[in-house]
């Protein structure tokens, strides 16, 4: 059974930064594209950034030049650098893999974490 977990969520005043932290565990041999989703209150679930297995990035709108996604395909991981943080950036935040291959099984589409609550305010 494979496992995304979400770190790094708070509480941060405007203009602040955080990092957001995703681990996949669960025997995982290979991941395709990792990401990054939020989803306001009263809103529906919309894209933040993307990463391919070669590094290439994709950025909503309102994130580009704010925030920063990155990963480790080592440790199945993917991280996302938050900077200069808005009201309107408070949501949850949700990890998402594509195409997780493992020892046992092979999960396809994506799959979710389940979420870390980041909370802009003064």
């Amino acid at each position: 059974q494979v496992q995304l977990v979400e770190s790094g969520g708070g509480l941060v005043q405007p203009g602040g930064s955080l990092t957001l932290s995703c681990t996949a565990s669960g025997s995982v041999i290979s991941i395709n594209t990792m990401g990054w989703y939020r989803q306001a209150p009263g809103k529906g679930r919309e894209l933040v950034a993307t990463i391919t297995t070669s590094g290439e990035m994709n950025y909503a709108d309102s994130v580009k030049g704010r925030f920063t996604i990155s990963r480790d395909n080592a440790k199945n991981a993917v991280y996302l650098q938050m900077n200069s943080l808005k009201p309107e950036d408070t949501a949850v935040y949700v990890c998402d893999a594509q195409d997780i291959v493992t020892t046992a099984n092979y999960y396809v589409g994506h799959n979710w974490g389940k979420g870390t609550l980041v909370t802009v305010s003064s």
